[in-house]
């Protein structure tokens, strides 16, 4: 059987070093690889015009929903950090996903938003290291984008990998819109689909207990790594493979 994963990572190191299309490509011969932006962007830089946000999770889930639909074969969503509320939403009303994959992401209940969903929790390095701009965000409803400060980037982003490539995705991070953080969810998603979840143990954006919480309430199987918030980009060989085997998972129960 084939599978199709669809990886919805909103940094990483792609973004440094390549601006087109990246080719599926197939892993052990069975499982073809396809990494998808959220929302569809132009490829191409533009030099006064700031980079569009992470708009809102109902629309990239909308955006994604559509390229899945279109798509013959069982379908595996991967989602790093916020993604992982948009594959939530993105999911319902398509039968042809078989499971999802959260990569210390959020995983909202109903009326849950990415802040709210942090209450009670000792507040994140991302929580107090993020600066607005002084524009809306283009996409979304109203508010401003926000970046990550630059003095503590790595500490809070990526501690685990090194300076230059901290640098190098400090420089290409995508904004997330202030209201793409506070829009509250409509749906589960991971209540009607398998989940896998993997905790990232040294992350300063989401606090790793919030995501061993949220993967508790999934029943999604769970495992836990050593590593920052892009555990993906310092450990690429561990996460690939929690993420096959997950794909392995799902097919089995189809």
């Amino acid at each position: 059987m084939r599978r199709e994963r669809h990886d919805h990572d909103r940094h990483d190191q792609d973004r440094c070093q390549t601006h087109h299309r990246p080719r599926p490509r197939r892993v052990r011969g069975r499982v073809r690889l396809q990494r998808t932006d959220l929302p569809p962007r132009s490829r191409r830089l533009h030099r006064h015009r700031p980079a569009e946000p992470a708009a809102r999770p109902h629309s990239d889930a909308a955006s994604i929903r559509t390229r899945v639909a279109a798509i013959d074969g069982p379908v595996v969503l991967v989602g790093h950090s916020y993604a992982g509320a948009v594959i939530s939403h993105a999911v319902d009303g398509l039968d042809n996903v078989i499971g999802l994959v959260y990569l210390a992401a959020f995983g909202l209940d109903v009326g849950e938003s990415c802040l709210s969903a942090q209450d009670g929790y000792a507040p994140s390095l991302l929580a107090t290291e993020n600066a607005p701009t002084p524009y809306d965000a283009p996409g979304a409803p109203g508010g401003p984008d926000l970046y990550i400060n630059p003095g503590r980037f790595r500490e809070v982003f990526c501690g685990d990998s090194s300076d230059e490539l901290a640098r190098a995705m400090y420089a290409t991070q995508r904004p997330l819109s202030a209201f793409a953080f506070t829009e509250a969810a409509t749906v589960r998603g991971w209540d009607r689909k398998p989940t896998w979840y993997l905790v990232s143990n040294d992350d300063n954006s989401i606090p790793p207990q919030l995501q061993r919480d949220m993967a508790d309430r999934m029943h999604a199987h769970t495992e836990d790594i050593d590593a920052s918030h892009t555990a993906f980009v310092a450990h690429p060989k561990r996460v690939a493979d929690f993420v096959e085997r997950a794909a392995e998972d799902f097919a089995e129960r189809v």
